[in-house]
């Protein structure tokens, strides 16, 4: 059959065969679809296979539980397989996900059933076994030798936990998602000791490669990661907490606010922005405030709930010098761009550490739309040389910016034939 109509008779034909299994068979069947066509990346067959072994709300993980493969690929009835180059599990064809997606009562509660999968496993003994900042090994004695039979040892390893990572990394984007009562409950039970958790380190050093040691737990409570994640309920509950510093710096000096922000999770920077004593300009180590890494990812909607505080500083340089506006221009953001130009107290010529200014930047990326924005503004000089004595249409012209040279050559105060230190001109 290679009509779609055929192919979509025969997918029906199969789920009901699966689900006509009964009992654990079609469990696993329609389970195993749920995974494969919702995850977040695609899953190795150990890691699917540990994801159906949990019982949601165990505190422990029963190995007894873990299907085979070759079972689960019976379960399925020919509509999984495993992919030999990647060993991955995936569907048989790229219609059968639009089918899937088609019809979305076969999975009503993916993501709130994934989160809370990956919630218990992450709660469960065997992953709290393994400790977040290892001990370096002791040194070799004959003493030590012979009594180590006789110490205990953690007896799992992150080798024996395959669905760790994927459970670290994404349990927030299903809970987002769809958040249910239990995983509500299971991210608190997470949180109780989330600095010591192994999959704090997992998810700092492998979602935003940030260089955390081994020697000590990273600094990473519960607050930061549910703002991570962007899950408005369970922020919601944790700025109620007592004892929860809604500006605690974490291991690399982000805020909440600020992981919030940069992520574009509106929900909950606006609840954040309802305590009295959040502080909307702190940086991070590096310098980094809320509304510059807004404004340079591209936020709109964060960006302007950022504005309209009065105590945001739009004018506030980060450690390299650049203000939101100037963020916006580099990256090109058009929409951003707008926001801190209607406030008033807004310099739209603000240079950076290197004499750069937003539109110098718009224009060297070849920004069109943002340099428009910007030349339409009072106060805009479009012949402001940087450090370097580089003007906004040297950088255009030397980038091969033809579109924004020609928007420059329009107006009337720009010097064609300015030379920067090193007497180069535009042509």
């Amino acid at each position: 059959m290679t009509d779609g109509l055929g192919l979509e008779g025969a997918y029906s034909a199969t789920l009901s065969r699966i689900k006509g299994q009964g009992g654990e068979k079609a469990r696993l069947g329609m389970a195993a679809l749920m995974w494969i066509s919702h995850s977040e990346r695609p899953l190795e067959a150990d890691e699917l296979c540990h994801a159906l072994a949990v019982e949601i709300g165990s505190s422990n993980f029963n190995s007894g539980n873990i299907p085979s493969i070759r079972t689960l690929l019976a379960c399925c009835q020919g509509l999984v397989a495993v992919d030999k180059e990647t060993s991955t599990i995936r569907l048989i064809h790229f219609t059968l996900q639009e089918h899937l997606r088609a019809q979305p009562e076969l999975f009503v509660t993916a993501h709130s059933t994934m989160a809370e999968t990956c919630l218990s496993y992450l709660n469960s003994h065997q992953v709290k076994a393994l400790s977040a900042s290892p001990s370096p090994d002791p040194p070799y004695t004959p003493l030590l030798h012979y009594f180590s039979r006789y110490i205990p040892l953690p007896p799992y390893s992150p080798q024996d936990m395959p669905f760790l990572q994927y459970s670290s990394l994404y349990w927030g984007t299903h809970a987002r998602r769809d958040l249910s009562d239990c995983a509500k409950a299971l991210a608190l039970q997470l949180f109780g000791d989330y600095n010591n958790h192994i999959s704090t380190r997992i998810l700092l050093n492998e979602k935003f490669m940030l260089p955390v040691g081994l020697n000590e737990p990273p600094l990473f409570s519960g607050l930061h990661c549910a703002s991570v994640f962007g899950i408005v309920e369970i922020v919601d509950i944790l700025v109620e907490v007592e004892g929860y510093n809604i500006n605690q710096e974490d291991c690399v000096g982000n805020t909440p606010l600020l992981w919030a922000a940069s992520g574009g999770h509106e929900g909950v920077v606006k609840v954040l922005l309802e305590r009295d004593d959040v502080d909307p300009n702190k940086p991070d180590n590096d310098g980094r405030t809320p509304p510059c890494s807004a404004a340079r990812s591209g936020h709109q909607g964060v960006v302007k709930i950022l504005l309209e505080r009065t105590d945001i500083n739009p004018n506030k340089l980060e450690t390299d010098g650049q203000t939101p506006l100037c963020c916006a221009g580099e990256n090109g953001h058009e929409g951003v761009a707008k926001m801190p130009l209607e406030r008033d107290d807004v310099n739209p010529d603000k240079p950076d550490d290197q004499g750069r200014t937003p539109l110098w930047w718009a224009a060297k990326n070849g920004h069109k739309g943002v340099v428009k924005i910007l030349l339409e503004r009072r106060g805009v000089n479009p012949d402001k040389p940087d450090s370097g004595g580089q003007t906004p249409l040297s950088c255009a012209a030397s980038s091969g910016h033809e579109g924004v040279v020609q928007m420059l050559l329009g107006c009337h105060n720009v010097n064609l034939d300015k030379p920067d230190n090193d007497g180069k001109t535009p042509l």
